[in-house]
């Protein structure tokens, strides 16, 4: 009797694969996706339910001792791929060193230049100073993007 090819095992495992890649290369660049990878989840949810179907076919009554050996090199693989991106997104990234030379909030920031996105060089004390729109700044607002510079 010949059996056919165990695909959602297969499809399971690239399911897992593409959710940690597509996580990686394309959701972080949204702060909604990249706080929590919920995309990667929804992928994760998905290769499980595959798998498990997998599985079931693999081990069916009657199946060969190779597809059983293959689907728990698969299912393990699948489940290394989970279990690592879960690990370094949810845990090792939050192991990132403080900075402790940072200002604070409501500190006031030290005296800086920088290039405008004209290249022209405008100082903190200049944007301080400016009148905008006639009326005299009460203040200037700095984001730091930690790990984007």
């Amino acid at each position: 009797m010949i059996k056919k090819f165990n695909w959602q095992i297969w499809f399971g495992f690239l399911l897992a694969f593409a959710g940690a890649v597509t996580y990686s290369f394309v959701f972080v660049d949204y702060p909604a996706l990249r706080d929590f990878p919920w995309t990667a989840l929804g992928f994760f949810a998905l290769a499980l339910g595959f798998l498990f179907a997998g599985f079931g076919r693999a081990f069916a009554v009657g199946s060969r001792l190779r597809s059983k050996i293959a689907a728990s090199i698969v299912g393990l693989l699948t489940l290394a791929v989970m279990g690592l991106f879960l690990f370094a997104v949810l845990i090792a990234a939050r192991w990132l060193p403080e900075s402790k030379n940072a200002p604070h909030v409501g500190q006031a920031a030290p005296e800086f230049t920088l290039p405008d996105i004209n290249g022209k060089p405008v100082s903190l004390s200049e944007l301080r100073s400016t009148p905008i729109g006639g009326n005299a700044p009460k203040g200037v607002l700095l984001i730091f993007y930690r790990g984007y510079w």
